[in-house]
């Protein structure tokens, strides 16, 4: 079975927690705080295989998740960093946020690899929280929460050269002629179910990888017969081979079927409608075809798209096809990757993340990525803690902020889910 097109979860791990321990040792008078830090969370690296083909793995499996870091243990013990989960995709796959529809990822070349969802760091232990002032501080950081989303696999299939054409035009067949591939080949509608990929040897300085793409109909860009589940891959082609019936044993005109494929092509994408064509007129060795050739080349050529009779089945006409197309290849520029999004990172200066401060009514509220880090890095039943909690809010310009904002002694303040009195 074939699979393009796959929704998974993915989630980094969470950190470790800070260890609250102080060392009590025979001999060694007040050893103070020795709890170690909490190890990092694993993150979610997607990485090309260039042995995979299809997304099937991920028709069953929907949810990924790393490894979690261990929590820190006393004598300033840091906990075990979470293992990386490493998840393969053969290439051509683009990955986009199920939310926004962003492209997070454009994975092409074997071996590349993308990290779309960062463990969480792990918490301080208690021994970090120490200080002149504050000799035994009974409180440690929680560790902070990995990335998660929901995204999107889509594979595009990566040649140099698309066959495209109606169904039973004799494209798979046109393939199996060029290259080493065998797709399964039948005198019936949709035989190809599966785009099919196959390298074209010319000579020892010239090659192209030549992908035979599922027929095509009238309708096809709104998703009828098999539609844009199999446009997407001759997106990454850099020419068409434009494969027509030139018989026309089929009753299908050869000329119009031309027309009503790039029409296609149009409605689905402007940019591939542009790329470069020329046309293989298949079946030339049947009769009609002289005829039809004949037409096809009165009609396309005063437009610069090249018409080649061919007969795949008799093995005739292909070394002007193929070199035209290295010829064409040399002249033609890569077709550029998907533009990816930034991917988040974590801030080692958590001070300059950003917050927000609206008003509900007569509360203050404070969100954004700074103040949901400080939450999430606080105990507040713990009177240390709170105290650490306080200083950090100053720290990070959030108590100026509700001071611009006119925030007066006894107001309160709104941060998450939890409320509370300012008081300066």
């Amino acid at each position: 079975m074939f699979v393009d097109i796959a929704k998974i979860f993915i989630k980094g791990g969470d950190g470790g927690n800070g260890a609250v321990s102080f060392r009590r040792e025979k001999y060694v008078p007040r050893g103070g705080p020795d709890g170690g830090d909490g190890g990092d969370g694993g993150d979610v690296i997607f990485v090309v295989d260039p042995g995979m083909r299809t997304l099937m793995d991920f028709r069953y499996k929907k949810h990924y998740r790393a490894e979690s870091g261990h929590n820190g243990g006393p004598n300033n013990m840091k906990g075990k960093d979470g293992e990386d989960l490493i998840i393969r995709v053969p290439p051509g796959t683009v990955i986009r946020d199920f939310e926004t529809g962003k492209v997070l990822a454009d994975l092409t070349h074997p071996g590349q690899q993308k990290v779309l969802a960062r463990g969480g760091r792990g918490g301080k232990g208690n021994a970090r929280f120490a200080t002149p002032t504050r000799q035994t501080p009974r409180f440690a950081q929680p560790g902070e929460k990995g990335e998660e989303r929901w995204v999107v696999l889509e594979l595009k299939s990566i040649a140099d050269v698309g066959l495209i054409g109606f169904p039973n035009v004799g494209k798979s067949t046109i393939l199996s002629v060029l290259t080493s591939a065998r797709p399964k080949i039948a005198n019936y509608p949709f035989t190809t179910l599966t785009p099919n990929l196959g390298v074209v040897e010319v000579d020892r300085e010239h090659s192209f990888i030549l992908a035979d793409i599922p027929g095509l109909i009238e309708g096809a860009h709104k998703g009828l017969g098999l539609g844009h589940d199999f446009l997407r891959h001759i997106e990454r082609t850099r020419m068409l081979v434009h494969v027509v019936d030139a018989s026309g044993i089929e009753g299908r005109d050869p000329v119009q079927d031309f027309y009503i494929i790039n029409q296609e092509l149009q409605a689905y994408s402007t940019e591939l409608a542009q790329r470069p064509q020329i046309v293989a007129a298949n079946k030339c060795d049947l009769p009609g075809a002289e005829h039809n050739v004949k037409r096809l080349k009165e009609e396309l050529e005063p437009k610069g798209i090249k018409v080649f009779p061919v007969s795949a089945t008799q093995n005739q006409g292909f070394k002007e096809l193929v070199w035209e197309i290295v010829e064409m290849l040399e002249k033609l520029p890569f077709v550029e990757s998907f533009e990816e999004e930034v991917a988040e990172t974590y801030d080692n200066t958590p001070e300059q993340e950003p917050f927000e401060i609206t008003r509900d009514g007569d509360v203050y509220v404070v969100s954004g990525p700074a103040v949901d880090r400080l939450m999430a890095s606080v105990n507040l039943d713990n009177y240390d803690s709170l105290q650490y909690f306080q200083r950090a809010l100053r720290r990070r310009g959030i108590i100026d902020a509700l001071k611009e904002k006119g925030i007066q002694n006894g107001d309160t303040v709104r941060i998450n889910d939890m409320e509370f009195e300012f008081i300066e």
